[in-house]
């Protein structure tokens, strides 16, 4: 039996299981991206267990006012007297469904809009793009003060819809482009000829060889409702009464905490907002090599040439 009749006949699920295997082998091995899971899994760890592991109510006042770093009160407290680690803890939690849930919603608002109007083209190309050039012209900060400003006392969660809601143009505009290239493909004018469907098309063929620029558009998405939720918050535009990273950061401004020396109040949300974006733009690295042919081919080259040398080095001293 030749080799190409053993892999013929090889199990779709074995292959499947094999790709995938692969894949988090290459995104293991990536040092940034390692280092950026490691600080994003800690972060789902912090969140999923935040209510076991806040030692207080954040919002009770049955502390000194003021106090540095402890033993009983790690971040602090607060000008009220709550403690700063249980309202990171528990920010923890709202800031990252906000986050990755902005992000990911997003993300799908743009595969929709901009692989349609990639794969159709014609008047239906022209309508979603003249939409996605309407929200690309708008400042994103202004658009969502404005909304912001007719919504009152609005929630983490509802400053994620929005941000969700008018966020998604720039990642359409990537997928549109991708989705006219991939359209043109031999693959496509075969899958349109058996009669598939165009829904069928878009869902089967041309969605998953886009995964490398949808994956890096997740990181990005989710990066950029990180940082415009604790921003709305930080100016106002949130419910202060919530707790969140960018609440906090709006109270420390709010009670002078850096005019006070109060440095424990303000540092522990904006250094969390820095690691989890830090990981983010790490674990685009390990993602771009497992989707991008070329990164992978020049990192097993590297690998290749490392052992060569370490073989030669080995030879010599013999």
């Amino acid at each position: 039996m030749s080799a190409q009749t053993t892999i013929s006949n090889a199990p779709v699920a074995a292959v499947r299981k094999k790709r995938k295997t692969s894949a988090l082998r290459t995104f293991v091995k990536n040092p940034k991206a390692l280092i950026g899971a490691i600080i994003f899994l800690l972060f789902v760890v912090v969140a999923v267990f935040a209510p076991l592991i806040a030692p207080y109510n954040p919002s009770a006042t049955d502390f000194n006012m003021l106090a540095p770093p402890s033993a009983a009160h790690p971040f602090g407290t607060t000008s009220l007297g709550q403690d700063v680690f249980s309202q990171f803890i528990m920010g923890t939690r709202v800031t990252m469904i906000v986050g990755i849930g902005a992000g990911l919603l997003s993300t799908v608002i743009a595969i929709l809009i901009g692989v349609t109007a990639g794969y159709l083209g014609g008047v239906a190309d022209s309508i979603l793009n003249a939409i996605c050039n309407i929200f690309l012209v708008m400042p994103g900060l202004a658009l969502l003060i404005i909304i912001e400003s007719y919504v009152n006392n609005s929630t983490p969660y509802m400053n994620g819809l929005i941000i969700a809601l008018t966020g998604w143009a720039w990642g359409a505009r990537v997928m549109r482009s991708m989705a006219m290239t991939i359209a043109s493909r031999d693959y496509i004018a075969a899958a349109r000829l058996s009669g598939a469907s165009t829904l069928r098309i878009i869902v089967f063929e041309i969605v998953p060889n886009m995964t490398s620029v949808i994956a890096s558009n997740v990181m990005y998405a989710c990066l950029s409702a990180l940082l415009a939720e604790s921003g709305l918050a930080y100016l106002g535009y949130e419910n202060v009464a919530s707790t969140s990273w960018g609440t906090m950061l709006y109270w420390s401004s709010q009670n002078g905490a850096m005019i006070s020396g109060a440095w424990w109040w303000f540092v522990p949300p904006g250094l969390g907002i820095a690691l989890l974006g830090t990981s983010f733009a790490l674990m685009n690295f390990g993602i771009d090599q497992v989707t991008n042919p070329r990164l992978r081919t020049s990192r097993n080259k590297r690998d290749m040439k490392k052992l060569m040398k370490e073989l030669s080095q080995k030879g010599g001293v013999a």
